[in-house]
């Protein structure tokens, strides 16, 4: 029996949310509007949300006109109409934005990643354009539970009282609900070590730093630099004693952590020695390749370098980078592999750029020439809009999906994740056909 495809879901002026009785969602490749293939819809994942977008009318199919349709009106409903959006919890990759008429926004979007989402009447839930890429399920929000969290927070803080770094994270974790920082003091799974106030980037979608024409922040950077003792003294802690340890390097509470490379390659050389136990981690955008070196060196176990597209012109849109060029992030992937460490890309993924046909072809050859180990399919938080123009996409991708299976197809022994990595877990037992992760 052929399956019914699932329902458009609006919203009123209220952002009171309905499904609509006869028209068919859809999502977005790019600025193009494109009906969801059955295998990328799944249920909306617990722990997510959902948004509207403001005074910007959805799109559905209409299947009677086999034509897509802008939605302005609705049985039922006083007024125009809002489209809805997904954001989804961590693990999952998106693979369509949310169809509307985004010449009608009036506004740019906050910092959130936007997913297309529908409503399924066969399994009465609502259901996204996505698919999973991390079974860890460390990072569900329900292990978060805040009441037990304050007490953790001050107690730590009467421990070391004159620690900055300490008290920087006490905030992130109270503040900004960073589940990283949280996780220092629940003494488990990865930690944060933010270090660098500065970055040589200026990217579209930072999340600690935005020009005041463009849209908010989603919290402060930190303002000084750590010594190696205030690093110390956070870390050894936590890798001796954590469950699954983890601390990392390159935070969205900072710049990017290369520009402390000689603090960070001096405190890392002091847990190496102090302690075997943990993974140490380095998350950057890896522009200067010889503090890459410098920090192999010091004994750093693994690096994830950011990446929102791998053709340059693209890369520069989005990172604006200042000082270096495109080339030094593949240059420092080569020196960390050499190196016998463990490397990954943070892929900031957008449908229709991520899966774009010369973007396909061009990350092709870039895995082959790296041998990057994992790409982290991490959903971009921006405007999708405002995205698009900014990346002059005109057209649509390949699919997301189909991106997935070719990369894997191609590369057997390459990884997707969405976290970083024990390095009792770089490599797996079945890591070669260990995706695709439904539901």
């Amino acid at each position: 029996m052929k399956r019914t495809l699932p329902k458009l879901v609006y919203a009123d002026r209220q952002g009171q949310i309905y499904d609509h009785p006869s028209l068919t969602m859809a999502g977005m490749s790019g600025p193009e509007a494109v009906l969801p293939e059955s295998i990328e819809l799944i249920p909306l994942p617990e722990g997510s949300r959902l948004f509207t977008i403001p005074d910007t009318p959805p799109i559905a199919w209409d299947g009677r006109a086999k034509r897509f349709v802008t939605v302005e009106k609705a049985p039922g409903v006083r007024g125009g109409l809002q489209a809805v959006s997904a954001f989804m919890a961590p693990g999952y990759a998106r693979t369509l934005l949310p169809a509307c008429d985004y010449a009608r926004k009036q506004v740019v979007l906050p910092l959130w990643s936007y997913t297309a989402v529908g409503w399924d009447e066969e399994q009465d839930c609502f259901v996204v354009a996505a698919t999973r890429v991390d079974s860890n399920t460390n990072w569900n929000p329900e292990n978060y539970d805040d009441r037990l969290l304050d007490p953790l927070v001050r107690q730590r803080l009467a421990e070391l009282p004159d620690n900055r770094l300490l008290e920087q994270l006490a905030r992130c974790a109270i503040d900004y609900h960073c589940f990283a920082a949280k996780n220092l003091f629940f003494k488990r799974w990865e930690a944060p070590l933010p270090t660098s106030p500065v970055c040589n980037s200026a990217c579209l979608g930072c999340i600690s730093l935005q020009a005041s024409e463009c849209c908010p922040s989603n919290h402060d950077r930190i303002s000084f630099v750590p010594t190696p003792e205030e690093i110390v003294e956070l870390a050894l802690p936590h890798l001796e004693t954590a469950d699954q340890a983890i601390v990392s390097y390159g935070q969205g509470c900072e710049g990017d952590p290369i520009m402390q490379t000689p603090t960070i390659a001096e405190a890392t050389r002091r847990l190496k020695v102090a302690t075997s136990r943990g993974t140490v981690n380095f998350n950057s955008n890896g522009s200067l390749p010889l503090r890459i070196q410098e920090l192999c060196d010091a004994g750093m176990d693994s690096f994830r370098f950011s990446l929102n597209s791998v053709l340059e012109e693209r890369y520069n849109a989005y990172y604006r980078p200042k000082g270096y060029l495109f080339e030094a992030v593949r240059q420092s992937l080569l020196i960390a592999k050499k190196a016998g460490r463990f490397t990954m890309i943070n892929y900031l993924i957008s449908p229709g750029v991520s899966d774009a046909p010369e973007e396909v072809e061009e990350l092709k050859r870039f895995v082959a020439e790296t041998g990057v180990d994992m790409i982290q399919m991490r959903n971009l938080s921006i405007d999708p809009d405002f995205y698009n123009q900014a990346m002059k996409v005109t057209g649509r991708g390949i699919g997301m999906y189909r991106l997935f299976t070719e990369l894997k197809r191609e590369f057997p022994k390459l990884q997707f994740g969405y976290y970083n990595r024990t390095k009792e877990n770089f490599f797996p037992p079945g890591f070669e056909t260990g995706w695709p992760i439904r539901g």
